[in-house]
């Protein structure tokens, strides 16, 4: 992987914080600066746990990638809002159920962008788009996304931590949501996790809403928390996958999805406040 510490590449603004650099930061990788280390720092003092947060949602995406690729059968990803490659990368789980699986990450970052266009020359099944998840005319009908996706099969595409970065249009994630359900054909899975609103569930609300107003206050997009009622309407009307082993389906708190095993420690406040969802199309 390709360090950008010292010469970034075209088009990248040095001086303002990117989510996806912050979070390669608190996954423990290389390619962040200078204006991300100093937003993570400003994160932690608020939310000490925010790093685990970012863990915990990494681990979430290899359990669902995990579970589609080897129990649905379904053969071909789109990853909207993928942050940069780090460990465990949607492409590197599904290949191994088949090594066929063709992967599209989504990304608006020009640092990802560069990122990810360096995983074409490692994997023939693996392709990368620069666009913004909220523009999903845009990916939808993209080339790249044309040929390597056949809309006449099913697809599995994930939100992960992604969603909740927008606050200008409340009904803009809805909105995103339906374009890509409206596209896939019966048999495909949507995965979306998000920011839950403290006011539902959270046992440190106040802990929560600091967290809130530094991110709101710093230089990184902002967010929005939603319950999960909220939640569950980006689903529109898919059927929702069960969350575990005779559980109901619905919005659960992100390390109850299908867990690897029991839960052994208290839960901790990271562990509170992010929920998902996994979903079918009829």
């Amino acid at each position: 992987m390709v360090n950008y510490a010292v010469a970034p590449p075209p088009g990248v603004d040095t001086t303002r914080a990117s989510v996806a650099r912050v979070y390669d930061y608190y996954l423990g990788g290389k390619d962040h600066y200078e204006i991300d280390r100093k937003m993570a720092a400003d994160l932690e003092r608020a939310f000490p746990e925010v790093a685990h947060l970012a863990r915990d949602n990494r681990h979430l995406l290899t359990r669902i990638c995990r579970f589609i690729a080897y129990q649905t059968g379904i053969r071909q990803y789109i990853d909207c809002g993928s942050g940069l490659p780090t460990a465990e990368n949607v492409h590197q789980i599904v290949q191994r159920a088949d090594s066929t699986a063709r992967v599209v990450y989504v990304d608006y970052d020009p640092v990802v962008t560069a990122h990810g266009l360096a995983l074409l020359v490692e994997n023939d099944f693996t392709d990368f788009i620069q666009a913004d998840i909220y523009e999903p005319e845009r990916i939808l009908h993209h080339p790249t996304v044309d040929e390597n996706i056949n809309w006449n099969e099913p697809v599995a595409v994930l939100f992960l931590a992604t969603l909740h970065h927008q606050t200008e249009d409340p009904d803009a994630p809805a909105a995103v949501t339906k374009a890509f359900i409206d596209r896939m054909p019966s048999g495909s899975y949507l995965a979306i996790s998000h920011l839950l609103d403290p006011r539902d569930g959270s046992e440190d609300e106040q802990t929560v809403n600091k967290l809130l107003e530094t991110v709101h206050n710093g230089p990184m997009r902002d967010v929005m928390a939603r319950t999960r009622a909220q939640i569950r309407e980006l689903f529109h009307d898919m059927e929702m996958v069960p969350s575990g082993p005779g559980k109901p389906a619905g919005i659960v708190h992100s390390v109850d999805w299908w867990p690897d095993g029991p839960m052994l420690r208290e839960r901790t406040i990271a562990q509170q406040i992010m929920v998902a969802g996994v979903a079918r199309k009829p």
